[in-house]
């Protein structure tokens, strides 16, 4: 699970990397911790290190521009927060919205999240001919509102304020 935002040395969020690997980064003094879980600590022989939520590269890191993120299944469901497009329960597989049959393709704006009941009903039709209309439009997230989505749910509440704010989905 990555459950630890890394951001670069100038504070812009980078990527989310599992406990262990943040732990790793900190403790070559690649990274230093910006935020820490309360309460909670990782302790060994020689080591006492609160455990990181949000840790800061001490280098800068350059990274080439990208305007968008790039498509996936995970990244749709992520996206979706795992809530079905047409009945709002927990959605385990992604929707084509223009059927790949009838011309649609893998992109963000033709794919959502859906649980497997409404994926087989609607089957290869579009919302309007199976009579089921979208809870919420798909939008193209940025890459840092998929990197932020990535993160758990436990891992997003707490994230100092300071950091770009999650977009909600928009309403049909």
């Amino acid at each position: 699970m990555r459950d630890t935002l890394v951001l670069n040395a100038s504070f812009e969020p980078l990527s989310t990397v599992s406990l262990n690997r943040a732990v790793v980064l900190v403790l070559q003094d690649k990274a230093v911790v910006e935020q820490a879980h309360p309460d909670l600590r990782m302790r060994g022989a020689a080591i006492d290190l609160p455990v990181p939520r949000v840790i800061r590269l001490l280098r800068f890191v350059r990274v080439p521009f990208r305007r968008q993120a790039p498509w996936s299944r995970r990244g749709v469901l992520v996206r979706d927060r795992h809530k079905c497009a047409y009945c709002g329960r927990r959605a385990t597989t992604v929707d084509h919205v223009v059927p790949r049959s009838q011309g649609g393709g893998d992109t963000w704006l033709n794919t959502v999240a859906s649980c497997s009941t409404d994926n087989h009903r609607k089957a290869d039709r579009t919302p309007e001919q199976a009579g089921m209309p979208l809870l919420f439009q798909p939008y193209v997230p940025t890459p840092t509102d998929a990197m932020l989505l990535a993160l758990s749910a436990e891992g997003r509440d707490g994230l100092p304020e300071w950091l770009p704010q999650l977009p909600q989905p928009a309403a049909a």
